[in-house]
């Protein structure tokens, strides 16, 4: 009896050991996951997925500046309408993006770093905390009366468009990390469609107002090219004259 008492005493002890050594081996697997390596499959990419889109409208043709609106008017209008899709589109997996499961601001390729203003000093954020960064940031520039003038008779600032690609920038970072770290997810809920689209509708409006450089644009220039999204060089994507 004593034998036997010991002995299992010894299986109870190796049992827990194997444990704690399989748990081990599960949270290093589980770090190296979330730290999603720059060469591992594109899920984006896939066939099945990357081809469903909500509408199969032109967006070429839907972006151009009609010949009796305003080009600040346009792009006000435009630029609002997006952050508050990419902020919808956000939230449906924001539950999915924490700091423990998003410890860093990643897109494919890179990781982001939070800069408050031109000159600020970069900030290493989770993902989470980044993008509340980019809402807030952003929410303050759109409701702010001297830079969105909604009044008649009010203009805007000269330096208008450089708030406008600002915000474009950051709102790219935000359907970047969706694509890069939450496509799964997006998927799972049947919302890439919807993802899609935005992001069609989204590139085409900024290659044609000249609002994002190629090189912000290269994490995701896969997916572009997928997306059969024309180039900022096609006769159709140039920006007017102003």
């Amino acid at each position: 009896m004593l034998e036997r008492s010991g002995a299992e005493r010894t299986r109870n002890r190796l049992y827990i050991m194997v444990l704690q050594a399989v748990g081990r081996v599960l949270r290093w697997k589980s770090k190296k996951d979330r730290e999603r390596p720059a060469d591992q499959k594109k899920t984006y990419l896939d066939g099945d997925v990357i081809r469903a889109q909500v509408t199969d409208c032109d967006f070429g043709a839907l972006v151009r500046l009609p010949d009796a609106i305003d080009h600040n008017e346009w792009l006000a209008t435009h630029t609002t309408t997006f952050f508050n899709h990419i902020s919808l589109q956000y939230s449906t997996i924001s539950e999915y993006c924490t700091s423990q499961t998003c410890p860093s601001m990643a897109i494919p390729g890179t990781m982001l770093h939070w800069q408050d203003g031109e000159k600020g000093k970069k900030v290493k954020l989770a993902a989470p905390q980044y993008v509340d960064c980019v809402m807030c940031s952003v929410q303050r520039l759109v409701t702010n009366e001297s830079i969105f003038p909604t009044k008649f008779g009010q203009e805007f600032p000269p330096a208008f468009s450089t708030y406008i690609q600002r915000i474009f920038r950051l709102c790219f970072h935000v359907l970047a990390h969706l694509y890069h770290s939450h496509f799964r997810e997006t998927v799972a809920l049947d919302l890439h469609s919807h993802l899609n689209s935005l992001y069609v509708h989204f590139v085409t409006f900024a290659l044609q107002f000249s609002l994002l450089p190629p090189a912000e644009l290269a994490p995701l220039s896969d997916l572009t090219d997928a997306l059969c999204i024309p180039s900022a060089s096609s006769p159709h994507h140039r920006a007017p004259q102003t």
